[in-house]
């Protein structure tokens, strides 16, 4: 296999094409759908494009497949083991997110990511199927999910219902490092109830994920049952 084919670049133009032909649609409908331009989708497909967060998002979101569907080409095995310096970045406006790993049991989905929130921008999402589930290692993180906002340190965990907008910024002016698990049930689809661009989609990321946080209140800081907030 050559360093292109093992890549998140070339793992992604051989799923996207396969998951386009399994569900018949073609390049100007997926294109239409998500948003992206039709010559950055062939490109990807071509894998010669240049993936970002929002587009793989996107792109899971319109087609309704999770992310790792998209990016994983690891097969299970007994021992798995991703090097940091062999896991290809995927970034977004504030975030840098490495996938690690999915897991499926008895019809429950995890994704696994290591995320890094930079200091240069604020992560947006509109929201999307699931439970977002984050425990910050280092550096100070602000959640908005919602009407609740939080400041979380090191140590500390957050959960929420991924389908409320939410952000993610990096304070103190430091970036932050964290473990992100998305959780979701394997019949779920990605699809937002209105039908918009995925949680990383710059429609409905941009615009409509800040019209939505952007009028939230900001009650005093506390725990919620559960973590969910």
């Amino acid at each position: 296999m050559s360093d292109s084919e093992g890549s998140v670049r070339g793992v992604l133009a051989a799923n996207l094409k396969r998951v386009r032909a399994q569900q018949g649609l073609s390049l100007s409908e997926v294109s239409r759908r998500a948003g992206i331009g039709k010559a950055t989708l062939s490109q990807l497909e071509s894998g010669t494009g240049n993936p970002t967060l929002e587009t793989v998002f996107g792109l899971s979101r319109v087609l309704g497949v999770p992310i790792s569907d998209l990016v994983e080409g690891r097969p299970a095995e007994e021992v798995t083991v991703v090097r940091a310096a062999d896991a290809e970045v995927l970034s977004g406006r504030g975030v840098d997110l490495r996938p690690l790993r999915r897991i499926e049991a008895e019809g429950v989905v995890f994704e696994v990511y290591d995320q890094q929130v930079r200091t240069d921008g604020t992560q947006i999402s509109a929201g999307h199927t699931g439970t977002e589930h984050t425990v910050v290692q280092s550096g100070r993180l602000r959640v908005r999910a919602g009407r609740r906002e939080l400041e979380l340190g090191p140590g500390d965990y957050v959960g929420f219902d991924a389908s409320l907008p939410h952000s993610y910024t990096a304070v103190g002016g430091e970036p932050v490092r964290s473990v992100l698990l998305l959780q979701y049930r394997a019949e779920q689809r990605l699809h937002l109830a209105d039908g918009g661009a995925g949680p990383g989609g710059a429609a409905a990321d941009g615009a409509a994920g800040r019209a939505a946080l952007e009028p939230a209140a900001r009650p005093a800081l506390g725990p919620s049952p559960g973590g969910a907030h």
